[in-house]
């Protein structure tokens, strides 16, 4: 498996895997791919990595950045991410978000929020005690990874692109 930066003719491949890995997730409306694409198209995809095994993309990663009380503090989100479902829990996923994660940090990005299971994004160092909230869902699903050691308080905001339809 190779991780690299998305290239243009990756972008129906991306999509696709993109469709495929949440097709049958419940928590999912199925906007992820349109999520990407809108993204892309307001040049606010600040990592976008893909996994390949040979010509084929098996995983794809997304980090945009998040304002916080409506301030550009130098976060990111970090999703969608998808994994080619009969490839999951292969560690594909891990490696993607790890690589992405290390792009951020040599960035300089302050850090980085992630709405999902936190069973799953712990092991990554996220966590949810923190004052930066994101309403709707519950609270515990929407955790943090400082990467600068700072520790903002506020109201988190994705890209306008995650209402995309």
């Amino acid at each position: 498996m190779i991780i690299r930066q998305e290239q243009k003719h990756d972008y129906d491949a991306i999509k696709q895997v993109t469709a495929d890995a949440f097709a049958l997730m419940e928590h999912s409306n199925q906007t992820e791919p349109a999520i990407i694409a809108a993204l892309r198209d307001a040049e606010a995809l600040t990592i976008s990595l893909v996994a390949t095994d040979g010509d084929e993309i098996i995983g794809h990663v997304a980090f945009s950045p998040v304002t916080i009380d409506d301030e550009d503090c130098n976060w990111f989100g970090l999703g969608p991410v998808s994994v080619r479902p009969d490839l999951q829990g292969r560690g594909i996923g891990g490696a993607l978000i790890r690589r992405g994660l290390n792009e951020l940090r040599a960035q300089g990005a302050a850090g980085c929020v992630v709405l999902g299971d936190p069973g799953y994004y712990r092991r990554f160092g996220f966590e949810n005690e923190s004052d930066l909230r994101y309403p709707g869902p519950p609270p515990e699903y929407f955790m943090r990874l400082t990467l600068d050691g700072s520790d903002p308080a506020g109201h988190v905001e994705y890209h306008a692109a995650f209402g995309a339809q």
